[in-house]
């Protein structure tokens, strides 16, 4: 990619429309006198869409005559790109290059734009018609609009602002070879049936949002805050319109840094403020073009699109919305589509089918949020609170899906659950409830901040136990601890010990991964105090177990004298799998401190165990933990052969961290046997699981991988 500049051009620059604002301007082509020009210029600086451009060219001078509607949302470029296209084929089109902007007539007329004053207007300002000639009937003034563009030979025309298809297809121009552009912030996608084809644009991407941010401010300040201009277009998304108006803002401050700019935009309620500047034009406000595309919506639409921005992330699968709106599925799918034709949300499809999900640009988000902000508190807090036990009780759902029926859980399924329909159901329903905690990470951990800040303690608690589903078998560790931390302290808030005490442990294991152990002994610590307050044995037994597995590595002695407490206390209470589980971490222990003989025992009753009732997922721990004694134990054939089992059974349970830790293992096998290509493809396989976790030994597999060389 690389643009030409030609010609001069001082340091002011021009936004007409809507803004791609580029470096790129072409020489002026020579016109004969006689033609026809409309369109007002193209931006000073467009930043490269030559994808676009040359599919526009293609599509248009194939020789008949032919329609491109550019669509995207407010701000994405799609005048600049119109007009910029005009410029350079302008030439190609004898009958001259003929321009129509329907928000500029709908101004005009005070009303709404339609398609007989947009045919006046040609035939006025292109043909010379004069206005005693105009005030005829509609469909004579169509027949003297064929006439008139019939007799001028092939026409380019450019018709901005369209909202509505019939606005373009009544004006397609009757001489052959014609062509006509269409910009709109609806997708139109009803003028296929006219032959129309369909360009919806993008924001940029990271290389060319940072070109335009240096075309406006300088190359040289772009350059001496790299990391900062990285982040400011991070947080514009790549809307030209955003950057235009960050670059604009620097350019006029030349002492202003890009940091300060970036701080002012971080913050999500300040952030649509900075990209407004308090501008009511909608070529210079990214909140006025967003108001515009809100102003053809549908009372409902509109009503939907203000509870969207409630939402704390990106994406949102459709029956979030239904909650939101508090309706269901067939009156709010209607309405998702809307907003998908206004460009305001997008669907994701994965495969060539609807998944369900849908995003939103985080800026129209904001829009929407500051619309919903001016509606009524208590209307938009029955809102939020749907939302919340939406979550709460779809990640609940997950929950029973993933792990196995009679883990220990606080929540009462029983109650929480009444009345919903499972939306996890048949033989696959472990995987499907795995995708969608999974997709739904960030949206379900803001979820849970909202519970927080609006005082819903119970669901907040809930909702905490709930997602550890998913922590368990992907890890995310960051968010664990955040989501632990935020569920125990509103259990704390409600007086549930039991709650609590359950949460405490659990966020001491991801406290121990990343090397907080005081944390982890503090939590602990609160753990089984709280716990031994309870009349529940299998919570008592739970949180001694994770207290032993703090012990592991510093007291094995005081750790095998908690497993031995936990064991009893399931047994008494009869949860055979709490027995199973116990076993499992007690002959690890055994393993590490020298016991190879009772280790290899232990762990290979608790496989059995762990198998018997079904669990699939501790029971490939438990065969990974063998395959280990087994290779301490001198049994390197033996454990080779376990450790095999143990990462396929763990790779059909989606079990990714241990899963890598058992490669990882492998591959040092196999480097202690001098077999580099099968450590290469284990450590590839490991690196593999880390980095979808975002896991902290991404780095040293790398790096290790790196060092093996190519096989």
């Amino acid at each position: 990619m690389h643009n030409d500049f030609s010609g001069t051009a001082d340091q002011a620059f021009q936004a007409g429309g809507n803004i791609t604002i580029n470096d790129y301007r072409s020489p002026a082509r020579e016109r004969p006198p006689e033609m026809t020009y409309q369109p007002p210029a193209a931006p000073l600086r467009f930043v490269n869409r030559a994808q676009e451009l040359n599919a526009l060219r293609g599509r248009l001078t194939g020789g008949s005559t032919a329609m491109v509607v550019l669509s995207g949302m407010p701000g994405v470029g799609t005048s600049s790109t119109a007009l910029r296209s005009a410029e350079d084929m302008g030439d190609l089109y004898p009958g001259g290059v003929l321009y129509v902007d329907f928000a500029e007539l709908a101004g005009v007329s005070g009303g709404g734009a339609d398609v007989r004053g947009a045919q006046s207007h040609v035939l006025r300002s292109a043909f010379g018609v004069a206005d005693r000639y105009l005030s005829v009937p509609g469909a004579e003034l169509a027949a003297r609009y064929r006439d008139k563009t019939r007799e001028r030979g092939p026409i380019l025309l450019v018709l901005e602002n369209v909202t509505h298809p019939a606005q373009a297809s009544a004006l397609i121009p009757a001489a052959a070879g014609s062509a006509v552009v269409v910009t709109s912030h609806r997708r139109l996608e009803e003028l296929v049936m006219d032959g129309a084809h369909l360009m919806p644009l993008e924001p940029l991407d990271a290389p060319h949002a940072l070109e335009l941010l240096a075309t406006l401010c300088g190359a040289h300040r772009v350059a001496s805050e790299a990391q900062a201009a990285a982040r400011l277009v991070e947080r514009c998304q790549g809307l030209p319109l955003a950057l235009k108006v960050v670059g604009a803002r620097l350019a006029g401050r030349p002492r202003l840094g890009l940091a300060f700019v970036l701080e002012e935009l971080e913050a999500e309620s300040s952030r649509l403020a900075t990209l407004s500047n308090g501008s009511d034009d909608p070529r210079h406000s990214v909140s006025a073009a967003l108001g515009v595309a809100c102003r053809h919506l549908p009372p409902t639409a509109l009503r939907l699109y203000r509870l969207l921005g409630l939402l704390p992330g990106r994406t949102f699968h459709l029956d979030a919305a239904v909650a939101l709106d508090d309706s269901d599925r067939a009156a709010v799918g209607p309405l998702l589509e809307e907003l998908r034709a206004a460009s305001l949300v997008d669907e994701e499809i994965v495969a060539g089918r609807p998944t369900g999900r849908y995003t939103m640009h985080d800026l129209v988000r904001l829009h929407a949020r500051a619309l919903a902000e001016t509606d009524d508190d208590q209307a938009r807090h029955a809102a939020l609170c749907r939302l919340v036990d939406h979550y709460t009780v779809r990640t609940a759902f997950a929950d029973r899906a993933v792990m196995p029926a009679d883990r220990l859980r606080i929540t009462d399924h029983s109650v929480l659950l009444a009345g919903h329909e499972d939306p996890f159901p048949g033989p696959d329903a472990r995987d499907r409830a795995l995708d969608w905690l999974e997709a739904e990470r960030a949206g379900a951990l803001g979820v849970l901040r909202t519970a927080v800040a609006r005082g819903l303690d119970r669901q907040a608690a809930e909702l905490a136990e709930g997602l550890t589903a998913l922590y368990l078998n992907h890890r995310h560790l960051t968010d664990w601890i955040e989501s632990g931390r935020l569920g125990a302290d509103a259990a704390a808030r409600l007086g549930h010990r039991a709650l609590e005490a359950r949460l405490r442990s659990l966020l001491s294991r991801p406290l121990m991964d990343i090397g907080r152990s005081g944390e982890a002994r503090k939590e602990l610590d609160r753990a089984l105090e709280l716990a031994d307050g309870t009349p529940d044995l299998v919570l008592r037994a739970s949180v001694r177990e994770f207290s032993a597995r703090y012990w592991d590595a510093r007291e094995p002695a005081t750790a095998l004298a908690q497993y031995e407490e936990a064991l009893a206390l399931n047994a008494e209470a009869g949860q055979w799998r709490g027995v199973a589980l116990v076993l499992y971490f007690m002959g690890c222990t055994q393993d590490a401190t020298g016991e190879h003989g009772r280790a290899l025992a232990t762990l290979a009753d608790a496989h059995d165990r762990l198998a018997a009732i079904g669990d699939r997922r501790m029971a490939g721990r438990a065969l990974a933990a063998l395959g280990v004694a087994h290779v301490h134990a001198g049994n390197t054939r033996i454990a080779v052969r376990i450790l095999m089992r143990a990462a396929w059974a763990l790779r059909r349970q989606r079990a990714r961290p241990y899963e890598a830790q058992v490669r990882e293992t492998l591959a040092d096998l196999a480097l202690r046997d001098g077999s580099r290509t099968p450590a290469r493809r284990q450590l590839a396989r490991a690196l593999e699981l880390h980095a979808l976790d975002g896991g902290p030994k991404e780095a040293e597999l790398r790096e290790r991988l790196e060092a093996l060389g190519e096989g």
